[in-house]
């Protein structure tokens, strides 16, 4: 690994900041360098929500990114939108349940997940984005998964401790 650049785009509600967030922490936890940046419209639940993560071997001198090594899009305006940002030969993970199209590249390695059913498959709609990141690091191995769920125990504490289990199991696509 040297560096790799991540875009997470979608709506408020639907967990993009919590699974930037949760990668760059793992990042950390693993020694290495990381930035997180959110950015949300002031409407939250339901407006738009994005974030950039840059996880790296060496010091990261600027958070901002102009070109994307790994997209995660949530819904289709982030992907009209954001599709452009992945550089060739990068990976564009998007949430195929409301996305009714591929992306409109063939230079990218595009990994469509149907969160829906699979989060319904383990009775909580809630877990769709931890179905996604599990996807999103066992596909790229930006961090290792046992990294992803010490930072499950830091979140996730007090009353929240007890969605653990759940959410390991929508990380593991069980």
């Amino acid at each position: 690994m040297s560096t790799y650049k991540m875009f997470f785009a979608g709506s408020g509600g639907q967990g993009v900041l919590l699974m930037g967030q949760m990668i760059a922490q793992a990042a950390m936890l693993e020694g290495k360098e990381a930035t997180f940046l959110p950015s949300y419209g002031p409407e939250m639940r339901g407006g738009t929500a994005n974030c950039t993560v840059v996880v790296s071997d060496k010091p990261v001198s600027c958070p901002l990114i102009y070109e994307a090594d790994i997209a995660v899009v949530m819904n289709l305006p982030s992907m009209d939108k954001f599709e452009p940002m992945v550089k060739p030969g990068g990976w564009m993970f998007y949430n195929e349940s409301i996305i009714d199209r591929k992306p409109n590249r063939d230079d990218i390695k595009a990994v469509a997940v149907d969160l829906a059913a699979r989060a319904a498959k383990l009775g909580n709609d809630k877990v769709a984005n931890m179905v996604m990141l599990g996807e999103v690091v066992r596909g790229t191995g930006v961090v290792q998964p046992e990294t992803i769920f010490k930072v499950f125990e830091e979140k996730f504490t007090g009353k929240k401790a007890a969605l653990i289990p759940l959410n390991k199991q929508a990380f593991l696509g069980e």
